[in-house]
């Protein structure tokens, strides 16, 4: 008997075991493969837009995705550095064979750690609630909570032009039983669909006839407990490598359209939106004449190289020509070919904030399973899943992140109460409060949250407590200095763009200027900080104003997320309800009022009937 057995060993499912075990349970993880923990089997890669902020949450949840990126990273670049700080995001090109050695050897050697390798056959539910799996070779492994992290293997089919096998991704076993026994229970399951490009030999590519991208030189990471010796020096770095598709490209792909699963018919599942395959981008804008592609290595043990953005699952024939039209690709050898997947996912509308199914009782879902697609969302559901399953256990309330705290709350508040028919991906749009969801604030954040759960060390606690007392010190400190004008001063600004000083400030005031930093002042007042310390005062100090607007904002949504509804309300005959609320909120039944306030159809007419209903 386990307090929490989870089913998979991706993205998802290792968050989910680790945080258990921080938080002191009896855990068993099943995998088809423990050498293929962690596995990536699409782009070699952590991060990016709004993903890269998701990791820096990871991390200050105690969460292991941050740090194990950090040491197996072939490349590391800061993106939206020209913008501001609410959409700046660290995204690193992964070593993946490293990626997963890494994975592998910290699951086997966790302490209160069970590893079975195994297939699921099953869930066991016994009156409503999940008691455990049975294995395909029969053996039943009971447990208090069972989190479900399948990804892409329930009932997973690879599509390639008019060709559909039953396979997992990378060559690995697809599991179809497990989603007919969940499908018994009363969980509805949907189809969607995601992909992967070609493999080239790197040897065989003429990198002259691309543009080179190079990582940013300067020590980014995504753990704060990470160091600079523990990351690849940048000179060591690889480069990633820039072309676009030709009209010869464009010409192969639409006379062969006919020929792609995904317009044969084959393809029944949904595909992502925001990562189409380049077939889909060609017929979605058509009036693009070109696409851009990146090279990218896959890791220093291999000889491969991944076109990022040429997803495709027409036939092998066809794809020796796509790629082969492509520049420097002339003559290049393709390794391993495209192809597309479609699984079986979970209607993330039937699932409670805190990831625990409605229907199901002490079942837990995270992942692609629950229709999202991306490693770095997957890992975030998995923390918070593995996070509710253990105070469940404990008879605690769950814990639920709000959508000004986290990029996870985002994320999590918009599948349980909006749902989704496509692959769900991340956005920075999809943040109503983006400014205070920055990528150098995610410990501010959350920290202290993770140390009472029992999710990080003291020793790093106190380190953040003393950092956050840094801050505020310097900015004390900064206040006290007195500027003058001056010829050092007046230089300063001019150099940058502005008129000399008229009259004497406090160094805190003159930071409210753009582009006005504490170390380009140094020199003329002698006083300095470390980058990370003086980073924050700077955001602090420029963005106040903006800052404290949204923070207002999102004090009246924590006012409505105070107010719960029950889960026995009978909204089908309550009175003066629009016929839509009523339906919405039946099928949804939300946790809160600020919940109920952002399904689609609910007006605020309905929002007010239901808060006075609340207060009586």
């Amino acid at each position: 008997m386990f307090d929490v057995l989870v089913i998979g060993a991706g993205h998802a499912g290792i968050e989910a075991c680790m945080a258990s075990v921080r938080m002191k349970k009896k855990t068993a993880l099943i995998t088809l493969n423990i050498d293929m923990a962690g596995s990536m089997p699409c782009n070699p890669s952590v991060g990016g837009p709004a993903k890269g902020i998701v990791v820096r949450e990871i991390d200050a949840l105690g969460g292991i995705m941050p740090i194990v990126a950090d040491k197996t990273a072939l490349q590391f670049k800061m993106l939206n550095t020209t913008k501001g700080p609410g959409v700046w995001s660290l995204r690193v090109q992964s070593d993946k064979e490293a990626y997963k050695k890494m994975m592998k050897e910290i699951l086997l050697n966790t302490e209160g750690l069970t590893v079975i390798e195994a297939a699921c056959h099953s869930v066991i539910i016994e009156d409503g609630k999940a008691t455990g799996v049975r294995l395909e070779d029969g053996r039943i492994i009971e447990a208090k909570t069972v989190i479900l992290t399948t990804g892409t293997y329930m009932t997973s089919t690879i599509l390639r032009g008019h060709t559909a096998t039953s396979s997992g991704p990378e060559d690995q076993p697809t599991v179809n039983t497990l989603s007919e026994s969940l499908r018994k229970a009363g969980i509805k399951t949907f189809r969607l669909k995601t992909g992967t490009p070609c493999r080239v030999l790197k040897d065989s590519i003429d990198f002259s006839k691309a543009e080179v991208q190079p990582g940013t030189n300067e020590f980014l990471s995504f753990s704060t407990t990470t160091k600079e010796e523990d990351v690849l020096p940048f000179d060591q770095q690889e480069v990633c490598h820039l072309i676009y598709t030709t009209p010869t490209t464009h010409q192969i792909i639409n006379d062969h359209l006919h020929d792609s699963a995904m317009y044969s018919g084959l393809v029944k599942g949904v595909g992502p939106r925001y990562c189409p395959s380049i077939e889909d981008k060609l017929v979605r804008f058509a009036d693009k004449e070109r696409h851009q592609l990146f090279l990218e290595p896959e890791s220093r043990s291999l000889d491969t190289i991944y076109i990022q953005g040429f997803s495709t699952s027409m036939p092998v024939d066809v794809q020796e020509e796509m790629v082969h039209s492509l520049p420097g690709l002339e003559n290049c050898i393709i390794k391993k070919y495209a192809y597309a997947i479609e699984y079986d996912a979970i209607d993330p509308l039937q699932m409670k904030p805190s990831l625990e199914n409605k229907i199901v009782e002490n079942l837990f879902t995270a992942g692609q399973v629950n229709g999202t697609s991306g490693y770095e969302e997957a890992a975030g559901q998995g923390i918070m899943a593995g996070i509710n399953a253990c105070l469940k256990i404990d008879g605690k309330d769950p814990f639920i992140l709000r959508r000004d705290e986290a990029y996870i709350g985002v994320m999590i508040d918009d599948l349980v109460t909006k749902g989704t028919k496509e692959p769900y991906r991340l956005l920075t749009s999809r943040a109503e409060y983006r400014l205070l969801l920055r990528h150098d604030n995610a410990d501010q954040r959350l920290l202290e949250k993770a140390y009472h759960l029992g999710l990080v060390s003291k020793e790093r606690y106190d380190a953040f407590v003393l950092k956050m007392e840094q801050i505020e010190r310097a900015k004390e400190e900064l206040a006290q200095v007195h500027i003058k004008p001056g010829s050092s001063v007046d230089e300063y600004l001019q150099y940058l763009g502005f008129d000399p000083l008229a009259h004497g400030c406090s160094e805190l005031d003159l930071l409210k200027r753009p582009k006005v930093t504490i170390h380009g002042l140094s020199s003329i007042t002698n006083v300095d900080y470390p980058p990370v310390i003086a980073q924050q005062v700077e955001i602090q100090v420029k963005y106040q104003g903006y800052i404290e607007k949204a923070k207002r904002d999102a004090k009246h949504l924590e006012q409505m997320e105070k107010v719960a509804l029950s889960e026995n309300l009978d909204y089908l005959h309550m009175d003066n309800l629009s016929l839509e609320a009523r339906q919405k909120l039946d099928q949804i039944r939300p946790a809160t009022l600020g919940q109920a306030s952002r399904i689609s159809g609910i007006n605020p007419s309905d929002i007010a009937l239901l808060a006075m209903k609340m207060k009586k």
